[in-house]
């Protein structure tokens, strides 16, 4: 299959873009020097990073009424004029992401201004981490660390920076299910529920996801399961570990005096990297804190395994 992007037209793009927008470059330079912590959880560790920039996001106002009141940062006339892309086919936009967590750190919106919605979309996330092969994409449900869930977009960074893209086969005790040449894992012990697609068939994958869609509850009010979504191509097939989620923010996140932390957990902290903007929530955060975080905002196991058996009679 031929690539219509490449990884280094991309890092083309990235030079070229800190060589004149002095706001990318300079986060991208502060971003050497950020202080990181691991966590050890025995058979796994998390990493926890103090990203100051990072503040936009983890503090972003994502409520209906705040979003109507801001113009779209994703839509083409409201970017900086500085900020230029990269078309993916006629229905994306490659751009470098201003505040980045990983060296190499990218969002892709979609041309047009629609809502953030992956059923439709997911064939479209397995092209990009084909044809992006140094990088793992990652996809925020609206109200899964999406700043922008009025905007369609998906984001990427460097492969092999995030944990769970060494760990995750670690964890799997066996096939769970299987859709053509797709097969489902679930991870056992990795303090978050995960389901993992490993596939050489983009066909085969597309199909699984929506028979997995499917299978997750929307909740009234809302336009989509709530989850968090990791892929990436490797070698000759694709990785996609999804992520279903109950809960958006933890209640650390409200919490007043000692117990506030400032953290609302995406795809990036789903995969192992916990990004704190605040300099005290990154001194004082425990493994106990994030235990408690992930217990909060993700499925827990049982519910998983009954959401792969429910699965499992639909195939």
């Amino acid at each position: 299959m031929k690539r219509i992007v490449t990884s280094a037209q991309v890092l083309d793009l990235l030079q070229e873009q800190l060589n004149v927008w002095d706001v990318a470059r300079n986060n991208y330079n502060a971003l050497r020097q950020v202080r990181v912590k691991e966590l050890d959880f025995g058979q796994f560790k998390v990493k926890v990073q103090f990203n100051p920039a990072r503040i936009v996001s983890s503090s972003a106002k994502v409520d209906p009424k705040s979003i109507k009141e801001r113009k779209c940062f994703l839509c083409e006339q409201n970017r900086p004029a500085v900020q230029k892309g990269l078309p993916f086919g006629d229905k994306y936009i490659i751009l470098i992401n201003p505040f980045p967590i990983f060296p190499k750190h990218l969002t892709i919106p979609a041309c047009e201004h629609v809502d953030q919605r992956i059923q439709s979309r997911f064939g479209d996330m397995l092209d990009l981490a084909y044809n992006l092969d140094e990088f793992t994409v990652f996809y925020n449900g609206p109200k899964c660390g999406a700043s922008a869930p009025d905007h369609v977009h998906f984001q990427a960074g460097s492969k092999g920076f995030l944990p769970i893209e060494k760990e995750w086969n670690l964890f799997v005790n066996k096939t769970v299910s299987e859709q053509g040449s797709a097969k489902l894992f679930n991870l056992d012990g990795y303090q978050r529920g995960v389901l993992v697609i490993e596939s050489n068939s983009k066909e085969s994958a597309v199909e699984l996801f929506g028979n997995i869609y499917a299978s997750l509850e929307i909740k009234p009010g809302e336009g989509e399961p709530m989850m968090n979504i990791l892929a990436w191509f490797d070698t000759d097939k694709w990785i996609v570990c999804i992520f279903p989620r109950t809960l958006h923010r933890p209640s650390c996140y409200t919490a007043q005096g000692d117990d506030n932390i400032l953290i609302s957990p995406a795809a990036v902290d789903m995969g192992g990297v916990f990004i704190t903007p605040l300099e005290k929530d990154f001194e004082k955060i425990s493994a106990e804190n994030i235990s408690e975080i992930l217990q909060e905002v993700c499925m827990d196991e049982l519910k998983l395994q009954k959401i792969v058996e429910h699965l499992n009679t639909k195939l």
